[in-house]
């Protein structure tokens, strides 16, 4: 792996669940256990991280920005173990049509909870070690995937915080034409913040999720 993932991999080795979200799995064992690829690579555009952003048809998550990942099926494994990571490169290849023999997992972060799906994630941390053409493989649930420097991610300019329905306000990002807000955008904000790249930025300027570049 490159050097500058290391603060991520150190990262990722201490961190508590409590730090990363406020939405913890239930102690009851409730939710639908399910895993996302956090996939790190390298272009002349710099250290980048894989996104898709999902079709506006859909039910659910319509349109959002997202890191690729699903629910885990019997096949993955055991999902204290080893099926969070044959997930998260399954559902990757489904969505994306990535290679998952180019990717080299360096890391699990705590599992966390989407109270409004019930989902149970497990985030996967990858790096592209030889990338391979990505795509939206089904227009049906994919309207496009992309890549994000995290130069851009990193950048002021670019941070904004979003106000959910529920009144629940959480960091976003402007970037690649998107608004990525959110469980992924929570996510990529503590990532950046315990890998000690986060810079300072405006926390009080709010745009509406309905935001359109």
């Amino acid at each position: 792996m490159p050097d500058w993932l290391g603060p991520v991999a150190e990262a990722a080795q201490g961190v508590r669940p409590q730090q990363l979200s406020r939405f913890l799995p239930p102690e009851s064992g409730a939710g639908r256990q399910s895993a996302v690829l956090i996939l790190f690579g390298e272009s002349d555009r710099g250290p980048e991280l894989l996104l898709m952003e999902r079709a506006g048809t859909l039910r659910s998550h319509a349109g959002q920005a997202a890191f690729p990942g699903g629910a885990l099926d019997p096949e993955d494994g055991d999902p204290a173990t080893t099926g969070p990571l044959r997930a998260a490169l399954r559902e990757a290849e489904e969505e994306t049509g990535l290679d998952p023999c180019g990717v080299q997992i360096f890391g699990v972060l705590p599992r966390l909870y989407i109270p409004v799906s019930g989902f149970v994630v497990t985030p996967v941390l990858g790096w592209w070690r030889n990338p391979s053409p990505v795509r939206a493989v089904d227009h049906a649930e994919t309207a496009r995937v992309f890549t994000v420097p995290v130069s851009d991610l990193t950048d002021p300019a670019n941070r904004v915080i979003t106000k959910h329905p529920s009144g629940h306000l959480g960091p976003a990002f402007l970037v690649e034409d998107a608004l990525v807000w959110g469980f992924t955008a929570g996510l990529i904000d503590r990532i950046l913040h315990f890998a000690d790249w986060e810079r300072p930025w405006d926390r009080t300027r709010q745009v509406p999720l309905d935001w359109h570049a």
